[in-house]
């Protein structure tokens, strides 16, 4: 469903309307049965999804670090914390308002986003051709929203403070590493192309050396094979220092041809509601992800 459609719009005022009427575990029930087509087992989760969804209804919203570190603008603190903060997006400015945004002082290309939750995202290529009113539209009701509310991820509703970032416009050629690490360690990798078309971009799964993992995703074109950036160990390394301690995390890099960047740490990816394509890897993925304690 593109995110401009009038139903995807529907859709999400149905969730926030749902969200203040049935318990959280209600819900990630019914839209694991809508989207995956079964009912994920809370009371023994097992597969990759099942975990995921119970983490974040059970353990996620009550960590701190998790909050901040979903937080693309906290997150920066963590970067620091890591001594790695020379990896992140360069970064032109941060605001409360849009009428605080020096538009005319501003590059020719850049990009807008908030700092509350996903898909929060703006790509400026020439600020000449485009509608600022709109813009600002946008990011106003943006900053309204509670994104933890429309696929129950309740850890970014304790993201209290709603900003707009100004980062620098890396280029159209990006590609994006997004490590899955579990209990610390990462254990395999997606590569996304063209995420910026969102559903045009292209995504396949793959071991940390490159090889294809015999999985893809319905909901995108799968990428057939890849060749690691000169830069990749240096890149794995600083996952692993980003992961410790987290149960799971995907830490994820935007890939240039000049270098990478760190882009964001995302502890519920697809809300725990990925189309593992076959199925089966849902429970074995599962087995890599330890919650008992």
């Amino acid at each position: 469903m593109q995110r401009d459609s009038l139903l995807y719009t529907i859709r999400r005022k149905l969730q926030v309307v749902a969200s203040y009427v049935f318990p959280d575990w209600f819900l990630s029930k019914l839209y694991s049965k809508i989207i995956l087509g079964r009912v994920v087992d809370l009371d023994n989760p097992q597969t990759f999804n099942e975990k995921i969804q119970w983490l974040k209804i059970y353990k996620f919203p009550k960590n701190p670090l998790v909050i901040q570190c979903a937080d693309k603008y906290r997150v920066k603190e963590y970067l620091d914390e890591k001594s790695l903060r020379d990896r992140e997006v360069p970064l032109l400015g941060v605001w409360e308002k849009t009428e605080d945004i020096p538009w005319e002082a501003l590059p020719n290309s850049f990009v807008l986003k908030c700092n509350h939750g996903c898909a929060y995202n703006i790509v400026v290529r020439n600020k000449k051709l485009v509608n600022r009113a709109e813009i600002y539209t946008q990011l106003e009701e943006w900053l309204k929203e509670d994104f933890g509310r429309y696929n129950v991820e309740p850890h970014y509703s304790q993201i209290k403070k709603h900003f707009i970032l100004c980062e620098e416009f890396l280029g159209d050629k990006i590609t994006d590493y997004k490590f899955f690490c579990f209990n610390g360690s990462p254990k395999f990798m997606y590569v996304s192309t063209d995420l910026i078309h969102d559903r045009e971009a292209e995504i396949g799964f793959f071991n940390l050396d490159g090889s294809k993992m015999p999985m893809k995703r319905d909901d995108y074109k799968d990428l057939e094979s890849i060749r690691l950036p000169p830069l990749y160990d240096r890149m794995l390394s600083d996952a692993k220092r980003l992961c410790e301690g987290f149960e799971f995390v995907r830490v994820d890099f935007f890939v240039l041809p000049r270098g990478y960047y760190f882009a964001e740490m995302t502890f519920t990816p697809g809300g725990g509601m990925i189309p593992f394509n076959p199925r089966e890897y849902d429970f074995k993925i599962g087995c890599m992800l330890n919650i008992k304690k």
